[in-house]
């Protein structure tokens, strides 16, 4: 099994998961906050509509984890207050 790192650790994925869905296998269920109300958030179109599931990936900011396909060692970065 590969893995991606979420945060500084070491999450495995299975080859074809995206980054939302390895998250979403791991337990986590939201990896950011709303700006104003701080409300969490995580996947909930899933096909890449809405902006819920932003993260940083390898430096890039607002990538949306559901649209994107876990790479073997992609860093990724969760948000707090809305930025991803």
């Amino acid at each position: 099994m590969s893995e991606i790192i979420i945060d500084g650790e070491l999450l495995p994925f299975i080859e074809g998961q995206t980054v939302a869905a390895a998250l979403v296998a791991a337990g986590r269920v939201a990896w950011r906050t709303t700006r104003v109300q701080h409300r969490p958030r995580g996947v909930f179109c899933g096909i890449g509509v809405c902006f819920d599931c932003l993260v940083t990936i390898d430096g890039a900011g607002g990538q949306r984890a559901c649209l994107v396909p876990a790479r073997p060692g992609m860093a990724v970065t969760t948000g707090r207050d809305g930025d991803g």
